[in-house]
């Protein structure tokens, strides 16, 4: 039998658990032997008992079960008795060696105490060489040579003959040569320890190193010294151990950073060593000539140092110069080896500074902790990028102190590198190439003492979605590394914005603008209301131009939304207890200021609009729309200034002319307001002014006061505007069968995570999938095309390349519950690619949504998504074509297309995406529009200024018919000091929707409202009857040209027309003009047109031209007139003609191509913007039988529409003007109480003012 092992025996072979037969002794004895390893300080111990392998006949039979089982409960605790072994790791750091190298040269802190004390010894040999030489005179050398000591003084006079005795032999002071043997034997030891320990089995490679080498020189012959007394005075070149210092001087700052985790900087330790480089060649050729020179001419040491600093600066003065041959060969060596190593060394210092300007180099520690700075990530800095961040961070006045880090993987191109060497930017903006992956560059960056961190997407890549997941990686990178730093991220998809949602501002690209380019559909301009709010502005863009309109246009520019406790305020402060909609009205009376959201203490939610119901407290936020904040507002009382002036006192609304009372008065950003007294009345009683608190003055009687507090049985709808709770009950049949069906509630699928649920207009049922295809009959249909389906209302068409889960976002605003049933727009869209079943579950229970695969490019797609029904075109961005090799190139098949769409159908209103904003001059280019070319200049004036808002006065982007998604950028920077931006805007576009907010919508001036007059007295109106706020106005109106164009315009043209069709075309122009027809159901069938004068002297002019035509026509004359009018025929007439004959190849009827492809003057009105310049002489009721019609006389327009935000209370109402406001939840509560008798009430002027712009019926169309 064999007995039992020790346990520094274990068995290499396992095998199954057996007990041990071990004797008591045995047992003892292994107790003591663990407990004896227990003792010990480190280790682990290892369980060893499976590596125990008995004899096969001591086996123990297995135990019972419920043994087994008490044993798998107790677990260990039945084996404390087994025998373990207690292992130690890494003991081969325990020897002698490893130990003296962990303290000399692995541990940073002891390694750098070693090499600090190393660089003090060789410092100080030099300082003792000094002293030597200093105390030395050639006279009193002692050698072993007797003879040298009866040498005379005249033998060195002699320049030609060199005393070697004074090369070979020093006098060195007896002091002095001990502290130098002390401190040579210590570097002896030092290096001879290093040496040891460095030595890795090569003995010659650890010799012949150059350090090795002149340590050698500088200690051993001092150490022979000590045995041999007659050599002390041996000469022994001490100074060479400058290099040492070098050395070991490079080395400590080595330890140095790592010791305190500083970033290794290349730069600094080239400078450093071209230092010290320099410093070691004077130094070595001051010594080493001083030394020479005792056989010769005996210069002294500050000779020799002159010498050599004269001589390395190519200057060379001469009158220091070495005289023996020795001297001279050493001067000899010493300019090879500065020729040899100093430019390597600049070479090497040029190549690190070149790098570490594409790098940018660090942000110091110091400078994070003592300054504020914000990091801007980015995948790649464009310039347009680059200036939109900068001008908008540094427009407010708090942070013109912060500094600007830029953190790109990618080197900085030549235009940014241009820009940041401007002192403006350079002084204040950092550039650094890393990766914010990388916590090495987060840490050059200072991201953890940053005060904010921008991470923007890279929107030209053609793949978004990876884009998407780059910027996702960079904001968890920075969340990891700097988790107290705020987070203010960009994404593309709206799919990829739950990823980031512990960030806090996030501002998802495509839920913005789609958001905005459906509310372009029925709100017109939406896009430059909102884009002009969040731009910082002072409102002085355009003030030196001679016209009206750009004045007006760049001051209410300068608009943004502020807040500001109630408490704290004086705009709001006295309306504490007050109504909301009584504070708005009387803030905007008294101060010019609109007060358009509130936001409770104990909720976190801000209520725009919330409605005479809510009750003002004193710690509620307002948020207000004014030039300016409040804080930086200077107050000016009418009293007050009459009494300091002696003047008679104005009323605050004298003049349409007048500037507003939130004028810009000091350039700092100070508003002085003028404040009407109210108990003075204005001087002029023949201007209008608002009314007085107490309802008396001189308004009409129709307006009501603003009550302070709400009561239900006041607040009546407006009887200005249409019914906007859809009363069924009160709807024709005909009406009300095709709406019926629809119910509210969530839409059941959502196409992405994270998209806030809106209460929509829905179908009972889902509809099939194959229903949704326009152009496909199905089983349930059988309609072909738009005309087929009878839709009432006029269509919205969105072209895009793909339906992305964003489009999702453009359908909702449309749908939702507040927009009234009869007003919805069937929409069509028109996808380059098929759209997969998960976008068509999430859309196929809302109505009247249909799509269609084709392109815009396609004149046959375009008839058949129902183009000549439509009332918008969308063309969204492709995302194929945001990135083109040349800059600014992304947009040009999209331009060209819509100015295709345009010639074809030119009362088509199109709103267009772009990918660069620079562009927009192309939109509906004109080569001879002396007015558009006008309006170039005035934007590079303002380019040139610094505004951030240059674009502006481009007539596309002020009529809201272009739209970039970069103008949108500046919502997250504006963030950074509005932390309420992105809150309001996705409340302003329908993106978000709480309980009690309201929402924005549009309503239309027509002439029966122009009575109300001002701006003003329209504010009172739409608080007192409805709770309603306006924030603005979109106003077109007629461009004037001057006579020599007008000149030239009208002998241009020449018009033919018939006196019969003349006669018989007014009906069918009430059927064209959508604008004349309204959706209420108590309008007249014969509403007046838009411009009843110019239709009616138009239409006369014709019949005088057709009573001079009393002389019938030859035959002769009558072919001749038709070669002629064939030769004449225009552009349009040609493009007329193809669209029709593609409509006949089609199948489908011509009839209503005729309404789009007219130009009359109520068309013009029609379009809103971009028409083209139509004669007042020139109107033909018949494309066909225009003549004459060149381009160079369409290609002139004589309408322009623009977006006042928050014009003065005394700005007059004209003309199909629309007005933006913001109405009041409807399901918050009783705010706006339906009136049962206002079906039936007597349809007064102020009845025709439109709400939801666009929401025409398409009973005048005929489909």
């Amino acid at each position: 039998m064999m007995g039992p092992r020790t346990q520094t025996e274990p068995e290499a072979t396992m095998g199954p658990l057996r007990r041990s037969s071990s004797s008591p002794g045995d047992r003892s004895s292994s107790t003591e032997a663990l407990q004896k390893n227990n003792s010990s300080n480190s280790g682990v111990i290892l369980d060893i008992s499976t590596l125990k392998m008995t004899d096969v006949d001591s086996e123990v039979p297995p135990l019972p079960p419920r043994y087994r089982f008490r044993d798998l409960l107790l677990g260990d605790q039945a084996f404390q008795n087994d025998d373990r072994v207690q292992v130690e790791f890494y003991v081969n750091e325990n020897t002698f060696k490893e130990r003296l190298k962990l303290f000399f040269i692995k541990n940073q802190r002891s390694s750098l105490r070693i090499r600090l004390f190393n660089l003090s010894l060789k410092l100080l040999t030099c300082a003792l060489y000094v002293l030597r030489v200093s105390l030395d005179y050639p006279e009193q050398v002692n050698g072993m040579c007797v003879n040298c000591q009866n040498r005379t003084s005249s033998a060195a006079t002699e320049i030609t003959e060199i005393n070697w005795e004074l090369i070979f032999w020093v006098n060195r002071k007896v002091p002095v040569w001990a502290i130098q043997v002390t401190v040579a034997l210590i570097s002896f030891l030092e290096a001879m320890l290093l040496t040891y320990l460095s030595y890795k089995g090569n003995i010659w490679e650890q010799i012949f190193q150059i350090s090795f080498i002149l340590e050698m020189i500088n200690t051993v012959p001092f150490i022979i010294t000590i045995f041999w007394p007659p050599l002390r005075n041996i000469f022994i070149p001490v100074f060479l151990n400058c290099w040492l210092a070098k050395c070991a001087l490079e080395n400590m700052i080595n330890d140095l950073h790592r010791a305190i985790q500083r970033t290794h900087s290349a730069m600094f330790n080239q400078v450093l060593i071209l230092i010290c480089t320099l410093l070691c060649l004077v130094f070595t050729g001051a010594c080493g000539i001083q030394h020479l020179e005792r056989a010769g001419k005996n210069l002294t040491l500050f000779n020799s140092l002159y010498f050599c600093i004269v001589t390395f600066s190519t200057v060379g003065y001469g009158d220091v110069t070495p005289h023996i041959w020795p001297s001279q060969l050493l001067v000899v060596i010493l300019i090879c080896v500065a020729l040899v190593v100093l430019p390597l060394q600049f070479e090497e210092l040029a190549y690190l500074w070149m790098e570490r300007q594409k790098s940018g180099g660090n942000y110091s520690r110091h400078r994070a902790q003592t300054e504020k700075h914000a990091v801007l990530c980015v995948s790649s800095l464009k310039i347009d990028l680059l200036m939109d961040f900068l001008n908008e961070f540094y427009a407010h006045p708090r942070l013109q102190d912060y500094y600007v880090v830029i953190l790109c993987p990618t080197e900085m191109d030549i235009q940014v590198r241009r820009i940041l060497q401007i002192p403006l930017w350079s002084q204040r903006v950092i550039y650094l190439q890393g990766s914010a992956l990388k916590d090495t560059d987060l840490m050059r960056a200072k991201m953890d003492d940053a005060e904010a961190c921008f991470i923007l997407s890279s929107r030209n890549e053609v793949d978004r979605t990876a884009a998407d997941h780059q910027t996702i990686l960079r904001a968890w990178a920075v969340k990891d590394f700097a988790p107290n730093c705020p987070l203010y991220v960009q994404i593309l998809k709206p799919e990829n914005k739950f990823h980031v949602k512990f960030a806090d501002h996030v501002v998802c690209e495509e839920e913005f603008k789609y958001a905005m380019l459906a509310l372009n559909c029925v709100c017109p301009a939406t896009s430059t209301l909102v884009t002009l709010l969040v731009h910082t502005s002072r409102g002085q863009e355009g003030q030196l131009s001679p016209e009206q309109w750009q004045r007006t246009y760049g001051r209410c520019s300068g608009n943004e939304v502020y807040h500001i406790r109630l408490c704290d305020s004086k705009f709001f402060g006295e309306y504490d207890g007050k109504s909301f909609t009584y504070a708005s009205f009387h803030a905007h009376k008294k101060y010019g200021v609109c007060l358009i959201g509130v936001k409770r203490e104990d909720n976190k939610s801000i209520l725009l609009n919330p409605g005479p119901r809510h009750i003002m407290a004193a710690l509620d936020t307002c948020y207000y729309i004014n030039i300016t904040k409040e804080e930086n507002s200077a107050f000016i009382f009418k009293q007050e200034e009459k009494d300091k002036k002696g003047l008679p006192v104005a009323g605050l609304y004298d003049a349409p002319s007048r500037l507003p009372v939130h004028s810009i008065i000091a350039s700092m950003g100070t508003v002085a307001m003028d404040l009407q007294n109210p108990a003075e009345p204005p001087e002029d009683s023949s201007k209008l002014s608002l009314p007085n608190e107490n309802g008396a003055g001189s308004r009409r009687p129709s307006i009501a006061p603003v009550l302070e507090i709400a009561d239900s049985s006041s607040i009546l709808p407006c009887d200005l505007l249409s019914d906007q709770s859809e009363d069924e009950t009160s709807q024709s049949e005909e009406e009300g069968s095709s709406v019926s069906d629809f119910v509210k509630g969530y839409p059941p699928n959502s196409p992405y995570i994270g998209s806030s649920p809106t209460l929509c207009h829905l179908l009972p049922q889902k509809a099939s999938f194959c229903c949704l295809r326009l152009d496909k009959k199905c089983n349930h249909n059988s309609f072909e095309d738009a005309k087929a389906y009878g839709f009432k209302n006029k269509l919205i068409i969105v072209s895009a390349e793909t339906a992305g889960n964003g489009l999702y976002n453009f359908i909702v605003p449309l749908r939702a519950y507040y927009r009234p049933r009869k007003e919805l727009n069937p929409i069509v869209l028109l996808l380059d690619y098929p759209p997969d079943n998960h976008f068509l579950e999430a859309i196929c229970c809302f109505p009247m949504v249909y799509f269609m695969a084709g392109t815009i490019d396609n004149l046959d797609n375009l008839l058949q998504c129902g183009i000549i029904y439509a009332d918008n075109l969308v063309v969204v961005d492709k995302e194929s074509t945001m990135s083109a090799e040349e800059d600014y190139m992304a947009d040009a098949k999209t331009i060209v297309n819509v100015q295709t769409m345009f010639r074809l159908f030119p009362s088509l209103s199109i709103i267009t995406e772009l990918t660069h904003p620079s562009n927009m001059r192309f939109m509906q280019f004109r080569a001879k529009d002396c007015y558009s070319l006008a309006l170039s200049k005035l934007e590079k004036i303002e380019r040139d200024k610094g505004s951030n808002l240059a674009f502006m006065f481009r007539l596309p982007f002020a009529a809201g018919r272009v739209f970039s998604i970069s103008m949108l950028d500046t919502l997250l920077y504006q963030s950074f000091v509005k932390d309420y931006m992105i809150p309001i805007a996705r409340l302003l576009l329908g993106l978000d929707t709480t309980p009690g907010s309201g929402y924005l919508c549009a309503m239309k001036v027509t002439e029966e409202d122009l009575w109300i007059r001002t701006y003003g007295r329209l504010f009172q109106k739409l608080c007192s009857s409805s709770a309603e706020i306006p924030i603005g106005i979109y106003r077109t109106e007629c461009h004037m040209f001057s006579s020599s164009e007008l000149k030239a315009s009208y002998t241009q043209s020449q018009v033919s027309i018939n006196v019969e069709d003349t006669g018989g075309d007014e009906p069918r122009d009430n059927r064209r003009e959508p604008w004349k027809k309204t959706a209420h159901r108590n309008s007249s069938a014969s509403d007046q047109s838009e411009h009843p004068l110019l239709r009616k002297k138009s239409l006369q002019w014709a019949r005088r031209l057709s009573r001079k035509s009393t002389k019938p026509p030859t035959r002769a004359e009558r072919i001749s007139q038709q070669r002629l009018n064939l030769y004449r025929r225009s552009e349009r007439q040609e493009l007329s003609e193809l669209v029709k004959n593609r409509m006949k190849h089609l199948g489908l009827p011509t009839v209503g191509y005729e309404d789009v492809a007219n130009l009359t003057a109520s068309d013009v009105m029609n379009r809103v913007n971009l028409g083209y310049l139509q004669e007042l002489q020139g109107i033909s009721e018949h494309p066909i039988r225009e003549e004459a019609r060149t381009d160079e006389m369409n290609d002139h327009q004589n309408t322009l529409s623009y977006v006042l935000i928050n014009p003065p209370p005394d700005t007059m109402l004209e003309l199909n003007d629309i007005v933006y406001i913001i109405r009041s939840d409807p399901l918050a509560g009783p705010d706006v109480p339906e009136d049962p008798n206002q079906g039936q009430s007597s349809g007064g002027g102020g009845r025709r003012m439109r709400q939801d712009f666009g929401s025409e019926t398409r009973d005048e169309t005929h489909l």
